[in-house]
């Protein structure tokens, strides 16, 4: 099934509504969290670590498009806190590997159960069961760009 291409000029608008509209829901949600938790580096970090297991600092610094030196301050902290601990890497014992910790990964989860719920609080109050649906229906559109 073919489809006609869409309006190059309405794409254009919208790309730059939904930047800025994205844009103001990641400040607003970041602003739902306990403020002394995590910074959103910090936070992208032990989401990563979570999702994807232990890492070297080399690694977390590529996939997080930041310098080493950037990375190790970072990941300073968060094990000053003890939200990861490092384990001597098997396959290159001049590395470390850093892992999330139980205690990361209560913190992470506190992190995200204040954003989710601000959020659904916020749908639930302002949106009625319509909007809500085409809003689910905007989402599965959005993950579609994601993901291509």
């Amino acid at each position: 099934m073919q489809r006609e291409p869409a309006d190059e000029q309405l794409a254009g608008q919208v790309a730059a509504d939904l930047s800025a509209v994205v844009g103001r829901l990641l400040r607003r949600l970041r602003s739902a969290s306990p403020d002394s938790l995590l910074t959103p580096t910090q936070r992208t970090v032990l989401a990563r670590l979570d999702g994807e297991g232990p890492a070297t600092t080399a690694a977390l610094a590529r996939a997080e498009y930041v310098r080493p030196q950037s990375m190790r301050l970072t990941l300073g902290a968060l094990e000053e806190r003890g939200f990861v601990a490092r384990t001597p890497d098997p396959d290159d014992g001049r590395q470390s590997v850093v892992a999330i910790t139980d205690s990361g990964r209560s913190t992470l989860a506190s992190v995200r159960a204040a954003k989710h719920g601000w959020l659904v609080q916020a749908m639930t109050g302002e949106l009625d069961d319509a909007e809500l649906r085409t809003l689910a229906e905007a989402t599965r559109l959005i993950e579609r760009l994601v993901e291509k």
